[in-house]
């Protein structure tokens, strides 16, 4: 480790230690009498109100790599970048409108996965692990990119022991995934909505310094811009084009317009269907608590937009970029090299803590998230039937650690470069749940082979023309857009239009050969109830599988 500024390391081992006590010491915050359970261990006793749930939603939905990607894309491209401003602020008005119908039906059914509720609203198991399967397959590169987010600080920091090869570089990040790993067993959802305080409050402070503070040290804004657009309009030596896009001109505008549209309204439909997303607003304890963080989160969205700002500061600093080429153009190491180069040590490491705590929060609910799908609506339903709520609980727990390994795999196995890809499949995936879940929350016209075969369809062209698209860099999985309908559209949304078309012509065609559809257990008026958790109804079978539980476990 000779090189690393002990400064800047030992502030962020000081918050990292004081995070992980948080995240132990989370099992005790309002202890259940029995914490077997998955409303208590999967979705912290349903009972978070605005002030913590706006914390714990804050930091599921603005990862770790959101510090890392959205700058670097607009490091790398410019002004495409935004999107991701754009995407938030229209994700929350979308989800105000669904959210609380899940919510309500989520309370009365002690449904704790979206595919809980696909299962009750359609009567179908196929329908149901549809809607698993994608939610665990969306989820893994998305874990995976957190602990990435976490290793570009590290390799930033210099942080590697043996040398800097072999298994021994990535020994730091082993010790953070396998203290990550043994905090969410041990307290579940708990533990991040408590880290989420010192995460987010880290975030703010560094994000809104910097803001201030950089554009002193590179010659104001102005200078910024200015450097900015000049590379921005000169040419790539590897594709012969110009790098990016400041301001998009009259003569570029109609070619980006299309794939800037569709990849934010894509990415704004997906983001509140992820499972992780929904796991964050079942834990709440009111209907109207959804309804005000749908009001008050897009003060994250003002946020973003400053991170996005990053990556003109990184363009800006001849230093960062010459650090960047250096790692091979590496365009993720940007804002660490960033903040190495212009803030002091002390407050650097504050940075770099922020980062890394800011990739555990959304990694341990994404595995919580993932876990419960496998436990309700795989292992329940096709192993053992008659699992009791302590089972349940406990093959989550071991079912989280499986997905943050396999998570491990893929951040240090595969080239970055691969894992990012993959994270646009992810979101790919999920979009294509949207029809079922949220379709389902206001009507049950669809028909459940309709939906089913809209899935697959989606899938397949989403993941083949996903696959076939390619770079000067890369001959497969080089991005998430593609030339269709005569121009560049966002893969995943092509793929959910596709999607939605088969669904409602396969539901005219079935209901006209009457073919029969699954039982819905709902009732219309429960999508709007507000009922507080003792006047929720015990399932039947639940109360004895309860005792049996206190029994025989």
């Amino acid at each position: 480790m000779s090189g690393v500024n002990m400064t800047t390391f030992s502030i962020v081992v000081v918050l990292f230690v004081v995070v992980t006590v948080v995240g132990f010491a989370a099992a005790r915050w309002r202890r259940a009498e029995d914490m077997l359970h998955l409303n208590e261990w999967g979705l912290g006793g349903r009972s978070f109100g605005t002030f913590i749930a706006w914390f714990l939603l804050g930091g599921d939905l603005y990862t770790a790599y959101t510090f890392i990607a959205v700058p670097a894309l607009v490091y790398g491209s410019g002004s495409i970048g935004f999107y991701a401003v754009a995407y938030t602020i229209m994700a929350f008005p979308i989800a105000f409108v669904f959210l609380p119908r899940l919510w309500s039906v989520s309370r009365i059914h002690n449904y704790v996965t979206p595919a809980d509720f696909i299962r009750g609203r359609y009567g179908s198991k196929g329908l149901s692990t549809a809607m698993a399967v994608t939610g665990i397959l969306a989820l893994m590169p998305y874990i995976a990119l957190q602990l990435v987010g976490i290793q570009a600080v590290l390799t930033v920091m210099g942080v590697h022991i043996g040398g800097g090869s072999g298994w021994m570089k990535d020994l730091p990040l082993f010790i953070a995934f396998l203290v990550l790993a043994i905090y969410t067993y041990v307290s579940g959802l708990r533990a991040p909505a408590a880290i989420a305080f010192v995460k987010d409050t880290l975030i703010y402070v560094f994000v809104i310094v910097a803001v201030f503070y950089i554009p002193t040290k590179l010659g104001g804004w102005g200078h910024i811009f200015g450097t900015v657009q000049t590379h921005m309009a000169s040419t790539s030596p590897k594709t012969g084009k110009p790098f990016g896009t400041f301001v998009p001109s009259t003569k570029s505008i109609g070619s980006t317009q299309f794939d800037f549209a569709t990849l934010a309204l894509g990415s704004a439909l997906a983001l509140f269907v992820y499972p992780h997303s929904i796991t964050g607003v079942l834990s709440t304890k009111r209907r109207e608590t959804i309804k005000r963080n749908m009001a008050l989160l897009p003060a994250y969205s003002l946020l973003l937009g400053l991170i996005a700002l990053l990556g003109y500061m990184a363009l800006a600093d001849k230093t960062t970029v010459a650090h960047v080429k250096g790692a091979k153009n590496n365009a993720q190491l940007a804002i660490p090299y960033l903040f190495q180069h212009m803030f002091p040590s002390w407050f650097t490491g504050i940075a770099f803590a922020g980062i890394i705590i800011g990739a555990l929060v959304p990694a341990a609910i994404m595995a919580i998230g993932a876990a419960n799908l496998f436990t309700r609506n795989i292992f329940k339903e096709f192993i053992r039937r008659d699992a009791t709520p302590r089972t349940e609980t406990r093959v989550s727990q071991w079912a989280s650690l499986v997905v943050k390994l396999g998570a491990l795999y893929f951040a240090v196995a595969l080239p970055s470069t691969f894992a990012i890809n993959l994270q646009l499949l992810g979101g790919l995936w999920i979009l294509q749940i949207f029809p079922m879940l949220v379709g389902g929350l206001f009507t049950r016209w669809f028909h459940k082979w309709a939906l089913l075969i809209g899935w697959a369809a989606g899938m397949i062209f989403g993941t083949i023309a996903a696959y076939k698209v390619s770079s000067p860099t890369a001959s497969h999985w080089a991005g998430s857009s593609d030339i269709i309908w005569g121009h560049s559209v966002y893969i995943g949304f092509a793929a959910f239009v596709l999607n939605v078309v088969i669904a409602v012509v396969l539901t005219l065609v079935f209901k006209a050969v009457k073919l029969p559809e699954g039982a819905d257990e709902t009732q219309r008026h429960e999508y709007t109830a507000d009922p507080k958790p003792e006047e929720v109804p015990v399932p039947v079978g639940a109360a004895a599988a309860t005792a049996t539980a206190t029994t025989t476990e």
